[in-house]
């Protein structure tokens, strides 16, 4: 065989030059056969012998042996170590010319000789680029899309696999695809072709590549994707064609104008149909399946005009069933229950609705089954959905009243971050304007240790600054002097004051607020906390500093009147010269900050 081949190569070599079509044609099938048997083997002899120059003549439209050479590059480009070489050789211009031949055979073996150079190769790309090939592909596929016939689907999955081959995560190649419009007509090619699995495939996999891509999101939207990739669901049986499509449909569905499409296109009535077949099932697949069934589901409700049209006034046999995943043993659809019921409630209309049909009671009941070593991806969905919940004002007395706070407080001994953020965000939403409730928790001792501990939570900034924020909530809310007293014993004071910094103005004034609150109430009880925090230099700092916002200059000043009971914050207050500071502020333009200077000015200096 090894002989054979070295003859042929020889012979090759001789024929290439004198353009004897029979003999031509023997050498290449012979090529072809010994490629057949070790496609490595053989693929090393050809470059070896130098032969792939002469490919680059032998391209040619008019010959017979066109098909057959594009058949052998196609073949030795399967090898990773061809693939540079082939470019080298210049076969790629000569392979792109070929795209314009009318030969279906022809056609069929460049689009595989130029999809296997681009496999995975960076220099087999950028030479199909500069060569145009992609426009001519597409152009193909445009032109080729509405006929039927086998041969011509075997072209169309081939092309569509050299287009997948050259832009295979590339961003800008994608992009390109994008801008030459080749997702309608990829859309088109699935609507027609839907009985041919290969093509099929080859369809799904370039989506799922494009998809990614946030530029390909709009395109897609123009089209009927959601309604073809919908119908081509039904259709499956198996797992693996089903994964393939959810692949899709995960990046499409975080584009709201195809949510919405997908939900109308009735893609949420196959979800529920998995999760019913699947949730008593224990293997591998079928479980794998609920999980991706069940998160697309909550998906799709991250759209606001999408979960509108599922929650249907909280009638809608969508809500209905997923409602009915709370109270399940699956911790997957527990979980996506409680996603899901958090994503209905992004609205006043859906959270009353709710809260007034029973929701809350399931929820309670669904964190007290986690509360010892429980899990804490559905503690903290429950917790996101009542926090959600507790949003209008007319559901909260309704919420405390039906032990939430309690319910909520169990997770205190949690030293997971993402739970105790929820547990704060579900506290602070629950006593906003709740006066009894925030004096309750706020003499809690337990939950005030705990807030302070977490106010000094460095490495996770969202849970310190929901404590810090909690701590104020329960005394602006309460105004009562017991909290007061509890927050200051146990150390809360100078987290209040750091506070007063924050670079996010509605913490700052929150933070003012409250300790305007304790130095009219307690100031006696907080004076040497706040003089060891360094109350007064801060308040000094934030008046003088010109991007201060209007409203924390005035809570500053109201602060610095209510600190003229304490003797040695008195003391502070006049070595810092504040006259000065303020007196400048009786001409700034807000109203408001220009009046409070003037009546901070005449305290001032009545005191001095």
């Amino acid at each position: 065989m090894a002989d054979n081949l070295s003859d042929t190569l020889k012979k090759l070599k001789i024929t290439a030059v004198d353009r004897t079509e029979d003999s031509l044609e023997g050498c290449l099938d012979c090529l072809l056969q010994a490629l057949a048997q070790n496609n490595m083997e053989t693929s090393e002899k050809i470059q070896g012998s130098g032969i792939l120059q002469l490919f680059a003549s032998l391209l040619i439209p008019q010959s017979s042996c066109t098909a057959k050479v594009a058949n052998i590059i196609a073949e030795v480009a399967k090898n990773e170590f061809m693939r540079i070489p082939c470019v080298d050789a210049g076969l790629i211009s000569p392979l792109v010319q070929l795209l314009n031949s009318k030969d279906q055979e022809v056609l069929l073996q460049t689009g595989r000789a130029l999809g296997n150079i681009c496999y995975d190769s960076h220099e087999g790309r950028s030479a199909v680029d500069q060569a145009g090939g992609a426009q001519i592909v597409i152009d193909h596929l445009r032109s080729l899309c509405s006929i039927t016939d086998p041969a011509n689907e075997k072209l169309l999955t081939v092309f569509c696999g050299m287009l997948m081959n050259y832009s295979n995560e590339n961003d800008s190649l994608q992009a390109q695809l994008i801008n030459m419009g080749v997702i309608p007509t990829l859309v088109k090619l699935l609507g027609i072709h839907c009985q041919n699995a290969a093509l099929t495939e080859m369809c799904l996999v370039a989506f799922g590549n494009l998809a990614e891509l946030e530029s390909s999101k709009e395109q897609f939207a123009s089209t009927n994707i959601a309604e073809e990739l919908v119908k081509l669901f039904k259709k499956q049986i198996e797992h693996d064609k089903r994964e393939m499509i959810f692949e899709v449909l995960a990046p499409l569905a975080e584009n709201d104008a195809i949510k919405l499409q997908l939900v109308e296109a009735g893609l949420v009535e196959c979800l529920l149909e998995i999760v019913q077949q699947k949730v008593d099932s224990d293997k591998e697949d079928d479980i794998a399946e609920l999980k991706t069934a069940s998160d697309l589901m909550v998906l799709l409700l991250l759209g606001d005009e999408s979960m509108q049209k599922l929650f249907e006034g909280g009638k809608g046999n969508v809500f209905q069933r997923v409602l009915s995943w709370i109270p399940s043993n699956n911790h997957q659809l527990q979980l996506a229950g409680a996603l899901a019921i958090a994503n209905f409630a992004r609205n006043d209309g859906n959270c009353i609705h709710m809260v007034d049909n029973g929701i809350v009671e399931k929820l309670m009941d669904l964190l007290d089954r986690h509360v010892e070593d429980g899990n804490v991806t559905v503690q903290h969905a429950a917790l996101s959905a009542l926090r959600n919940l507790a949003i209008p004002v007319v559901n909260k007395a309704k919420m405390l009243s039906a032990g939430v706070t309690e319910a909520v407080l169990k997770f205190l001994k949690s030293e997971m971050p993402p739970v105790q953020f929820k547990l704060l965000g579900t506290l602070r939403m629950l006593i906003d304007a709740q006066a009894e409730a925030a004096e309750q928790l706020g003499k809690n001792v337990k939950l005030v240790e705990r807030l302070v501990e977490w106010c000094e939570a460095k490495d996770h900034a969202g849970v310190m600054g929901e404590s810090n924020r909690l701590l104020s909530a329960l005394i602006r809310h309460s105004k009562s002097k017991d909290v007061i007293k509890t927050i200051v014993q146990s150390g809360g004071v100078k987290h209040l004051v750091t506070m007063a910094t924050s670079e996010h103005v509605i913490m700052q004034n929150e933070a003012l607020v409250a300790l305007a609150l304790i130095a009219a109430l307690e100031l006696g009880t907080a004076e040497k906390d706040l003089e060891s925090a360094k109350l007064v230099q801060i308040l000094h700092r934030l008046l003088e500093d010109e991007r201060s916002a209007p409203e924390i200059k005035y809570n500053s000043m109201v602060l610095i009147c209510a600190l003229m009971g304490s003797e040695s914050l008195h003391k502070e207050v006049q070595d810092l010269a504040f006259l000065d500071v303020v007196s400048k502020l009786r001409s700034h333009e807000n109203k408001s900050v220009a009046q409070q200077a003037s009546l901070t000015e005449q305290r001032l200096t009545v005191d001095s």
